[in-house]
């Protein structure tokens, strides 16, 4: 049941140290009720809707079950910490709630902005009772039926998935080398392009991007970052670092506000709680957007030129500071038929509410390019009908949105892969190709920095200044 954000693929890949699930582990009081008490609500095997994966509840333990067709392996497992609640060992909380006459209920993650839903079946299925099949060839038909099952782009990516195993299966078999197998892999899913796709032997991990774009890594944002202070904001005032740096915010000299986020998560050091997180966004957006910040109609900047993504959650938070008004962000929905592709959960709408603290509900600029990532996206996603002007400069984000499944295959290796679809309101996702600009420019060229120019800042800035945001 574990989750990955394209921030820990970045990190991973840029040879840094994932981080940890932004989840809090509640502390047991004397008044919690005990496993026992809420044995007849939630115990029990259920089925979930999409993701290839049964659950079992019992004895105040939640174990997940990667399934395929082949196949059945014992996944993460959780320990209740209190009423429908369960921990994970690195401390994110899955909360389970029931409903729907007892044999329905669903669960989500601390943080995140959907539920996933679960039926209650009668028993285990006969694989999760047998031994997990050994060997490299067994290895290869759970990663090749994990994608077969589960990927929803394989025909917008142009890539014949059922071609793909008969190239490179037959040179997979009982003799093959671990490392002979990691490249099997790599290069099966190379051609995916797909920043939210890897394999994964230990500290070594496989993801390619979409062509041309750059992974975000801490040599990237800590040049990017001064390159905006010495060039951009050299003339600003006001000028503060928060979430360890993550968030950073100046009044410009025109009277707009600059607010540059390099991820969604991370923001509080060693505690990686969800609270902790809200509580240092709602220092910076405090900061930026309070009553004592000179307010100006020429708007807000947003910077997410450089962003590795992280909790949807805190994207949607900080749209809630940006709106006077209710709207839906985007829907969310996940393959769930591993014989149809086209098949998909019912969508869940994920809604922007106006926050009680300060707001700015004037016009916004926000900035991309091809390394704005994951929960960098949905953000975007979720200001695209924001009631207030927004307008977009730069160059499409990377095209990846879905939480990441981390399947477990025979032998310990482990192959990461998206199955779900963040849609607009009328139905469109923009997985492979990202969201568009309104208006293109360079983002952080070559030619950009040697001359030290940074055009789509300015731009932003001239829109802001000359039209108000709107995007004619």
């Amino acid at each position: 049941m574990q989750m990955v954000t394209a921030a820990a693929v970045a990190l991973a890949l840029a040879g840094g140290a994932a981080p940890a699930a932004t989840a809090h582990q509640p502390t047991a009081t004397a008044h919690q009720p005990t496993a026992t008490a809420h044995r007849s609500a939630t115990d029990g095997t259920w089925r979930m809707d999409g993701y290839g994966t049964v659950v079992s509840i019992r004895g105040g333990t939640f174990q997940e079950y990667q399934t395929t067709a082949v196949s059945c392996i014992q996944g993460d497992s959780a320990q209740r910490t209190g009423p429908g609640a369960y921990t994970l060992p690195d401390g994110t909380v899955l909360t389970v709630r029931v409903g729907g006459g007892r044999d329905r209920a669903s669960v989500r993650a601390d943080g995140s902005v959907g539920d996933r839903k679960l039926s209650r079946i009668p028993e285990l299925p006969a694989a999760c009772t047998r031994t997990d099949p050994e060997g490299p060839l067994a290895a290869f038909d759970v990663f090749w039926q994990s994608f077969e099952e589960n990927y929803p782009f394989f025909s917008a990516k142009g890539v014949d998935w059922h071609a793909q195993r008969d190239r490179y299966r037959p040179a997979v078999h009982a003799g093959t080398t671990r490392d002979e197998l990691f490249a099997v892999f790599s290069e099966m899913v190379e051609p995916l392009h797909d920043a939210h796709v890897a394999a994964q032997d230990g500290d070594r991990i496989f993801a390619e991007p979409r062509p041309g774009t750059v992974v975000p890594n801490g040599k990237l944002d800590a040049d990017t970052k001064k390159f905006i202070l010495e060039r951009d904001l050299a003339k600003a005032r006001n000028l503060q670092d928060f979430a360890a740096g993550r968030i950073t915010y100046a009044d410009l000299p025109g009277g707009q506000g600059y607010l540059r986020i390099s991820g969604f998560g991370g923001y509080a050091g060693a505690d990686t709680s969800h609270a902790a997180q809200l509580a240092e966004l709602d220092r910076a957006l405090d900061a930026a957007l309070g009553r004592e910040r000179p307010r100006s109609p020429n708007g807000l900047i947003i910077d997410l030129r450089i962003n590795g993504g992280g909790s949807d959650a805190l994207g949607i938070h900080i749209s809630e500071r940006l709106t006077d008004s209710p709207y839906v962000a985007y829907s969310k929905r996940a393959r769930n038929d591993p014989a149809d592709p086209t098949a998909h959960t019912r969508p869940q709408a994920v809604h922007v509410t106006p926050a009680q603290g300060p707001r700015h509900t004037g016009p916004v600029a926000v900035l991309t390019g091809g390394s704005t990532f994951s929960a960098g996206e949905t953000f975007v996603q979720a200001l695209m009908d924001r009631p207030g002007r927004t307008v977009r400069i730069g160059q499409p984000t990377q095209g990846v949105f879905s939480d990441v499944m981390m399947r477990k295959l025979p032998g310990g290796m482990t192959a990461w892969l998206p199955n779900e679809e963040f849609l607009t309101r009328s139905g469109r996702t923009f997985d492979g190709t990202g969201i568009p600009p309104h208006f293109t420019e360079p983002v952080f060229t070559k030619e950009e920095f040697e001359k030290k120019r940074d055009s789509a800042f300015d731009r932003a800035v001239h829109v802001l200044r000359r039209h108000g945001g709107t995007t004619g």
